[in-house]
């Protein structure tokens, strides 16, 4: 099995250390960033499975850093961050960030959100029982590269953004719940605001162009994929 790695982007030598050493000691390769700059080369010159993004950073702060990532990538970025403001949160789910903690935050807490992202991404395009692709309305999912396409135009989503598009999907004309998808992404212990999911919605939404359509809205419930069954 390959060892994942994980890009750590903390300014703070005694913090980065300690997340470091978590993921040393679970078998992950770690690489390390004080800044902004180091990181989006860091990003260019290396392969890396997650990436674990402080906000207030050196140079070019976090919000910014995830921001320049995803224009090329869909890596799993979970954003660190000492403010506790509701939209400051919802403002890195918009940029792209798939998963928030706020400090001071729990080591092993942190391991166990990257350990989901990774393992919701290897599962996803590594179970039997799924077929290779899926095809709904002409939007196409390929689960082992995790590509998305809309009528043969590539689309870049997030990791959060394929495993919702993907659910609704696999389940059209079904009704989700935001916690029924909360659940499949981040898990039960998840304690952030459901309305993180309508904030990635929207920008799947705005992704997918002429096809947005297709996602309706179930007021107070969640999100429909298609027509219903």
């Amino acid at each position: 099995m390959d060892v994942r790695t994980i890009l750590v982007v903390e300014d703070e030598p005694i913090l980065r250390e300690i997340v470091k050493d978590y993921f040393l000691n679970e078998g992950y390769e770690v690489l390390e960033a004080v800044d902004g700059e180091q990181a989006l080369q860091l990003i260019q010159d290396r392969k890396v499975d997650l990436i674990i993004l402080d906000i207030m950073l050196p140079r070019l702060d976090g919000w910014s850093v995830c921001r320049r990532i995803r224009k090329t990538s869909d890596v799993p970025i979970i954003m660190l961050t000492a403010r506790v403001d509701e939209d400051d949160t919802l403002l890195g789910f918009e940029l792209g960030a798939d998963d928030y903690v706020t400090k001071p935050y729990s080591p092993p807490v942190l391991l166990a959100r990257a350990k989901r992202l990774l393992d919701s991404r290897s599962r996803q395009s590594q179970s039997p029982g799924t077929s290779d692709s899926l095809i709904r309305y002409g939007i196409r999912i390929h689960f082992p590269s995790r590509t998305v396409e809309s009528d043969g135009v590539s689309i870049n989503l997030t990791h959060t953004e394929f495993e919702i598009l993907s659910s609704l999907m696999q389940n059209q004309g079904i009704v989700m719940t935001r916690e029924q998808m909360i659940t499949k992404i981040w898990g039960y212990e998840y304690a952030g605001d459901d309305r993180t999911i309508n904030t990635h919605i929207r920008n799947l939404r705005i992704k997918l162009g002429d096809k947005a359509k297709l996602i309706t809205t179930i007021v107070r419930t969640g999100y429909r994929f298609g027509a219903s069954v």
